[in-house]
């Protein structure tokens, strides 16, 4: 019987002896992975700064009673276009067309006691030139009926004023354009100090404003010195949504200095809004401006920058298609590309790695990638 201790043995040598009738397998080639390359180009492109701010109207005009009562009446519907001088609101004139009621009466019976005065005035003169009347008492008739004169002319001075208080019961819009929600409704009591009743809004135009830094302006009063500041800002106004508005803003005025509170300069554009009426007072967008140039700037795609927390650096292709890590400083973004402003040189060539594991100082095999700079530097 064959001990445990010679089979393993036996097993072990049969094992060794089969490996070695196996015939020998050729070693293995290194791969060369394949990487997309793009060349560094060297452009004059545009500087965009971009700000946020609210639209307000044309003209937002706040709706205020100037008188006290009652509201009976509501002439509109809320959110559609009125027309300057439309009737808005009616507010109950009982107690100002009593007013006015009095005024007349007092006017009338001014224009009873004038023409009492003028009669007796006649009588006098030529009485008086006759020496049949004393001239104190021509001196006392000429000064009744100019008493009066003056008297009427105070009294429909007091009518005017009566007929125009009673007027501002019957609120009217006093431009065209958009009505908010009103903050009063039919019963209501109102007064001169109270709440605005509404607001009308043009907004065939809209007025954009937003802060600028002092740091950004202090920048571009820089760049003006330099020649390097554009001369006409072209300004772009984005929506919420990153839909960029298809009208063209036109910048209307900066403030008359900083705002301490802010550090922030207040300035204003001015857009059209006559096509769709897109925009409405109140929006919060995103108004951007190429306001400076950067001659020479040297670009590359921004999926060629790596970027690790505050330090970037891009792998570039040498001598001998060999990959080399570098680390470069970084400027603006323009569009889809990014401004190297240091540790590269226009005409080299960049990788883009992306996820692929390759080791730096390897050997690769550049692929050159179709990439349009010029199409790609509208931010």
């Amino acid at each position: 019987m064959i001990s445990p201790l010679y089979r393993n043995i036996a097993l072990v040598f049969g094992l060794t002896a089969m490996v070695a009738c196996e015939p020998s397998r050729p070693p293995v080639k290194d791969l060369i992975p394949e990487v997309r390359t793009v060349a560094a180009v060297s452009r004059t492109v545009p500087e965009y700064v971009e700000y946020i701010g609210q639209t307000y109207g044309a003209s937002d005009v706040n709706i205020f009673s100037r008188v006290e009562g009652w509201v009976t009446s509501i002439h509109f519907k809320e959110g559609e276009e009125v027309k300057a001088g439309q009737l808005l609101y009616t507010i109950d004139d009982s107690q100002l067309r009593t007013q006015v009621d009095a005024a007349s009466a007092q006017l009338a019976q001014q224009e009873v006691l004038l023409a009492k005065a003028k009669a007796d005035l006649d009588r006098v003169e030529p009485l008086a030139a006759i020496n049949a009347l004393s001239k104190r008492d021509l001196d006392a008739a000429r000064a009744s009926y100019d008493a009066l004169v003056k008297g009427m002319d105070a009294s429909r001075a007091n009518l005017r004023n009566a007929q125009l208080q009673a007027s501002y019961c019957r609120i009217t819009s006093p431009v065209s354009g958009v009505i908010g929600i009103s903050s009063v409704q039919v019963g209501d009591l109102v007064s001169r100090s109270s709440r605005p009743l509404n607001t009308v809004s043009s907004i065939g135009e809209i007025r954009i404003r937003f802060a600028i830094p002092e740091t950004d302006y202090l920048r571009f009063q820089a760049a003006s010195r330099a020649g390097t500041m554009k001369k006409s800002l072209d300004v772009q106004v984005l929506l919420s949504d990153n839909s960029i508005f298809p009208e063209p803003a036109i910048l209307d005025f900066t403030d008359r200095g900083i705002d301490p509170k802010t550090g922030s300069l207040m300035a204003q554009a001015i857009v059209a809004n006559k096509s769709d009426a897109r925009l409405r007072p109140g929006q919060y967008v995103k108004v951007r401006a190429a306001a400076t140039e950067l001659n020479d700037a040297v670009l590359i795609p921004q999926q060629a920058v790596n970027q690790l927390q505050t330090l970037h650096q891009v792998f570039v292709i040498g001598q001998g298609d060999t990959l080399t890590v570098r680390p470069v400083k970084t400027g603006p973004r323009i569009g889809s590309n990014w401004v190297i402003s240091d540790g590269l040189k226009a005409g080299e060539r960049v990788a883009i790695i992306g996820s692929m594991n390759v080791k730096p100082k390897s050997v690769v095999k550049p692929v050159p990638f179709n990439w349009s700079y010029d199409s790609t530097l509208v931010q």
